[in-house]
């Protein structure tokens, strides 16, 4: 497992190692609550009990994959309440342990694209969408394309071009948005079938937590002159992105 991955893997066992830790706490403490009776208790224990099992079957279920290259369908459910439950909380025990939160969430996604690429899914390239930060613009570009990206004048001072001219290449949706609150939007009109997205740390990291069952590949920006401002990305990242969905490569 590259060491990349074994960061945020790392941390979702650390994280579930805290919540073993939190269960018998929470159960102490409520029973100095004479309000809760005994089944009560019980009731709760067995919830929390229930709920420990699951993520901890998620975390194996996302080791084994990972090791194995290949995913487990009837556990997709578990690995995303795993990752839903415990990334929040691998942020917060990184911070404690001293790992920058940029590092977690590049870690989170790198787990993320490798699930994604275990499943291998094969799609038409008009049933996938590239979704783009309005960043990676040039700043002094006249031309707005994030309400259509066919704007583009093509003139080579940013990378838009060469983006536009890949998604024409595997007749995938191209989409720019200004946030999630857009982002959302366009997925839920275009109704892709996969998503290959590209965005910051921060931006990906969300961006997967709200994906729900849709793949969503992400491709980190290049920001040479800092965050939101005049950013690139790796073309041939971004191809190699879509070959792996829309050929299984």
């Amino acid at each position: 497992m590259e060491s990349k991955k074994r960061i945020y893997i790392g941390l979702l066992i650390v994280s579930l190692t805290a919540v073993t830790i939190l269960i018998p706490l929470i159960l102490f403490l409520l029973r100095q609550n004479t309000q809760f009776s005994k089944v009560m208790l019980i009731i709760i224990a067995t919830i929390l009990g229930g709920l420990f099992l699951l993520l901890g079957l998620g975390i194996l279920a996302i080791i084994i994959m990972i090791v194995r290259s290949k995913t487990i369908p009837s556990l997709d459910n578990i690995t995303k309440l795993a990752n839903e439950l415990l990334f929040p909380l691998t942020l917060v025990i990184g911070k404690v342990l001293g790992i920058k939160s940029e590092k977690i969430r590049s870690s989170y996604i790198a787990v993320n694209n490798y699930l994604v690429k275990s499943k291998h899914i094969i799609l038409n390239g008009e049933r996938v969408m590239i979704l783009l930060p309005h960043c990676l613009q040039n700043n002094e570009c006249p031309h707005k394309i994030t309400m259509d990206i066919n704007n583009c004048k093509q003139c080579g001072k940013c990378c838009v071009s060469d983006l536009v001219k890949l998604s024409q290449k595997y007749s995938a949706i191209i989409k720019v948005a200004t946030g999630g609150t857009l982002a959302r939007k366009l997925i839920k009109e275009c109704r892709p079938s996969g998503v290959i997205a590209v965005a910051c740390e921060r931006d990906l990291s969300m961006g997967i937590q709200d994906s729900g069952a849709l793949p969503v590949f992400g491709v980190l920006n290049c920001r040479p002159n800092g965050p939101c401002f005049n950013t690139s990305v790796d073309i041939d990242k971004v191809e190699q992105a879509l070959i792996m969905i829309c050929k299984g490569g």
